[in-house]
């Protein structure tokens, strides 16, 4: 053997070893739904991730704000495709620019130590929405699709003004009622950048109103000629999320990581 032959033998075993380790999650081991869950720190983010039996081409991802384990039947059948996992505690900070940095931290952290695919399916319940619009707002091109269930589209239908808002966003109560930074706000960059949206509401919502949140982006989003679908659900209210059965959800995403 040459030594070219052996300098690229050695190339591709390094190379091998550089990925194994890259899905080796460091932390504290726990199961979900019988697969390998991990809570791990990234200084002072708290994180989770769960890892499939075996991961899809590409080391896709679904990135879920908010109610972890909450509903779970999407994520679980995307780990039986081959998906990751991902969250991320924003708790408290409900989608302000301090929280889309610490996902943007969470981001280049997984991405880049352990590979996963660059761009991320979202998935927002509920408060959910904001954090979830608002960093696609920033990121779109790190953004695959959008799957919002019931979520928050501006603070000022739920939680509405109040001391958490003005202290998570650093506004003014007077600030905050003009405030143009909401995901009904930002959807530009969204539709620019072709990204697909699915939404699945209780039309008898009284909590998160449809017609303040979901109507809005629908019809924002389709006056920039973004493509988006809405799964209705009547005589729903706010609870519960999602469908008994994914599937729709499902496919909308491995249709869209696809790409």
């Amino acid at each position: 053997m040459n030594s070219s032959l052996i300098k690229l033998f050695l190339l591709l075993i390094f190379t091998s070893l550089q990925v194994a380790f890259a899905h080796q999650w460091a932390g504290k081991k726990s199961k979900f739904h019988g697969f390998e869950q991990t809570d791990f720190n990234i200084d002072d983010l708290s994180c989770k991730i769960v890892s499939p039996k075996k991961a899809a081409k590409g080391n896709p991802w679904i990135w879920r704000a908010r109610f972890w384990g909450h509903e779970p039947q999407t994520d679980i059948a995307l780990l039986k495709k081959g998906f990751h996992v991902a969250y991320c505690n924003v708790g408290g900070l409900y989608g302000a620019p301090s929280a889309v940095a610490r996902w943007d931290r969470f981001y280049n952290h997984v991405t880049k130590e352990h590979q996963l695919s660059k761009k991320v399916a979202l998935e927002g319940m509920s408060r959910g929405g904001l954090i979830i619009f608002n960093w696609a707002a920033k990121n779109p091109e790190k953004v695959s699709c959008i799957y919002a269930d019931a979520p928050v589209c501006d603070f000022k239908s739920w939680p509405k003004i109040n001391k958490a808002i003005t202290t998570a966003y650093k506004l003014t109560p007077e600030e905050a009622k003009s405030y143009k930074g909401n995901p009904v706000d930002k959807l530009a960059p969204l539709a620019k950048a072709g990204i697909p949206l699915l939404h699945v509401v209780g039309d008898d919502d009284k909590v998160v109103p449809v017609s303040e949140n979901t109507a809005v982006i629908e019809k924002r989003y389709l006056e920039l000629k973004g493509p988006i679908k809405v799964i209705h659900k009547p005589g729903v209210g706010h609870h519960p999320h999602s469908l008994k059965d994914p599937k729709p959800i499902v496919d909308f995403i491995l249709k869209h990581t696809g790409k």
